[in-house]
């Protein structure tokens, strides 16, 4: 009954929908076929690496590369760090930007705009590396982990979006029943204003997770000791510099390092680092896609 009623789309509107589907496909493959190859070639054998005869699948199935990097003491350093820098840099950054935000937020607070203002012309205007090295170095922080936490403690784009959410998600009313119970400004915003925001608090921490995870350039200006060294770091150095760390090739011929073992190496090491990322993804998605779309819509 409901497919004789059924109104037919228009001739051009369904070659413009197959176009539009013909393209996404396209750009979905050509993103999505250079992170297969890397992880097929991760677990190939040097011999078919270099040959060229990966090209979807693995070819000779080996592990050889994944345990070479797990053999590896430098390795597991710089994973642990990158944990650390990421778990604790996320939760100043999430603290710092709901703390900031919040007043913000609020038409009561009188200098929330100049505040705004001054805080807008950092997006466009900063200080320069050198001039935030040597402020970095007269607070004895060089070569220490608060290095890469403090300097870049909140990003003023996520307090923006923090604010707007506030502004237009958060009823007013709110705050005026918890104002007559009693409630302060602190209990209001742990207790009614945090479980309310959990979209928003899920971009954030999505992305700043991602920026520590990924960060490198800060511990090259910043760190000088190796035991301090992210993952990134690491993988920039064996990517980069070719300077693989030896134990992950104490255990390996030379016979197989001279055929590629250390290309299908940093195949590995690339899907080892960003393993994490994908995994954190899928239980933030549902918040952080009605997040974006909050911060993109009201304004």
């Amino acid at each position: 009954m409901f497919s004789k009623n059924r109104i037919k789309e228009p001739f051009g509107d369904r070659v413009l929908l197959i176009i539009i589907y013909l393209l996404l496909t396209a750009i979905m493959l050509t993103v999505l076929y250079p992170l297969v190859y890397i992880f097929s070639s991760s677990m190939s054998s040097p011999k078919a690496v270099v040959s060229g005869q990966v090209w979807l699948f693995p070819v000779e199935l080996s592990f050889k590369a994944y345990k070479s990097i797990f053999n590896s003491s430098q390795l597991m350093l710089g994973f642990y760090n990158s944990i650390v820098y990421t778990v604790i840099g996320t939760l100043i950054n999430v603290l710092f930007t709901v703390l900031l935000a919040f007043p913000l937020s609020q038409k009561g607070f009188g200098a929330r705009k100049i505040i705004m203002i001054l805080m807008m012309i950092t997006m466009f205007f900063d200080g320069g590396l050198i001039p935030t090295y040597l402020l970095v170095k007269e607070l004895h922080m060089l070569d220490t982990r608060w290095a890469l936490w403090l300097p870049g403690a909140f990003s003023i784009f996520q307090v923006i979006i923090a604010r707007t959410f506030f502004q237009s998600s958060i009823p007013i009313e709110l705050q005026e029943a918890a104002s007559i119970d009693g409630c302060r400004d602190t209990r209001y915003l742990i207790s009614i204003v945090l479980p309310l925001s959990k979209p928003i608090l899920a971009v954030m921490t999505l992305m700043y997770a991602v920026g520590h995870w990924n960060a490198y350039f800060d511990a090259l200006i910043y760190l000088r000791s190796e035991h301090l060294f992210p993952l990134q770091y690491v993988l920039r150095n064996l990517l980069i510099l070719n300077s693989a760390d030896p134990e992950m090739l104490a255990g390996t011929a030379a016979t197989l390092r001279d055929q590629g073992f250390e290309q299908v190496l940093k195949y590995a090491l690339i899907v080892v680092a960003c393993v994490p990322v994908l995994i954190i993804y899928p239980f933030v998605q549902r918040h952080f896609v009605k997040g974006v779309m909050i911060g993109s819509l009201k304004g």
